[in-house]
């Protein structure tokens, strides 16, 4: 059986009760070996009644020595980002000390910037509020149009939905990709969006109104065993190749071959976890060609080779193992 990981969610107020949903709804939605895959507590600097960036307020009951216990400290978005309360930036600390995995959602990383914890790090955080972190905490390595990035054992994530590509990316990297998007599929979300994606900030979508590229997308996620190239897609669009790679590029961020890549890839991961297929096979299912070529891009991503991917995710039952060196 899996051990049950622990997340501590720091509420600072006013925090954002959106921020705070993510977490608690995708974590609660993991199971792993018939059983829950991580516990979630909610906590503050102040138990009891506590201020939102909305109309409600909430009643947090748990402390901040529900971080002693976690495993990963998550601090979610909060209107008080510019002065944050000494006692978070004490805890932040120390759970860095302990060497635990620390995350932040939207003005959440304003906290860990104050910590010292980003100095020389990679950080992102609302696009809105970056000039502002800049400004602050120079010594931050601020990463101002990406979804979430990851620097070692801190993560910091964009607002609002980011969050949630955020969490799903702890839960792959916890879990495997197969877990992740079946976590994904319940919530109703996309189950991968690049962390280097773009905010959307600078890319506004073209002037060709109510024009998406959504079901080309899908067209292809359902092809990838086979050698799509930009002309497939742009013919299944209707429409020219320049065409296509303007505004796909200003829907989702990346470019068509980009986004391409990233789904092959995700796709052997689940298949490495879910099927005993030898690699060559998984390799053509999910339109990488050869083995070699699913070993190169398998370890570019996940820092294993296949095999040991496999080892380490597998939900086959008797064939998951610690990850070993590759």
């Amino acid at each position: 059986m899996s051990a049950v990981r622990r997340v501590a969610v720091i509420a600072a107020p006013p925090v954002s009760m959106f921020n705070l949903a993510i977490p608690e709804m995708l974590f609660a939605k993991v199971e792993v070996d018939g059983g829950p895959g991580y516990e979630t507590v909610i906590c503050t600097t102040d138990p009891g009644p506590v201020t939102t960036s909305g109309a409600l307020d909430l009643h947090i009951p748990h402390g901040l020595d529900a971080v002693d216990a976690a495993d990963t400290v998550i601090l979610a978005g909060t209107g008080q980002y510019t002065d944050p309360d000494p006692r978070i930036l004490d805890v932040l600390r120390r759970a860095a000390a302990d060497g635990k995995r620390i995350a932040s959602i939207c003005t959440g990383a304003f906290a860990l910037a104050a910590a010292g914890l980003l100095d020389g790090r990679r950080a992102t955080t609302y696009w809105a509020y970056s000039g502002l972190l800049a400004e602050r905490h120079p010594a931050v390595d601020l990463q101002d149009d990406v979804l979430f990035v990851q620097d070692g054992p801190l993560l910091t994530s964009s607002g609002y939905a980011a969050g949630i590509d955020l969490c799903l990316h702890i839960i792959r990297t916890d879990h495997g990709a197969a877990v992740a998007n079946q976590v994904a599929r319940l919530a109703l979300v996309a189950p991968v969006r690049p962390g280097g994606q773009a905010q959307f900030t600078h890319t506004p979508l073209p002037p060709e109104r109510g024009v998406s590229f959504t079901d080309t997308r899908a067209w292809a996620m359902a092809h990838l065993d086979e050698p799509l190239t930009l002309t497939d897609l742009a013919r299944h669009a209707g429409v020219s190749v320049r065409t296509l790679s303007r505004r796909f590029h200003a829907e989702t961020g990346v470019s068509p071959l980009q986004w391409l890549l990233h789904q092959r890839v995700e796709r052997a991961r689940e298949l490495l976890e879910t099927t005993s297929l030898p690699m060559d096979q998984v390799a053509r299912a999910c339109g990488l060609g050869t083995a070699d070529s699913l070993r190169q891009h398998v370890l570019r991503r996940t820092g294993l080779t296949p095999s040991a991917y496999r080892a380490s995710f597998s939900r086959l039952a008797g064939t998951a193992s610690p990850a070993v060196a590759s």
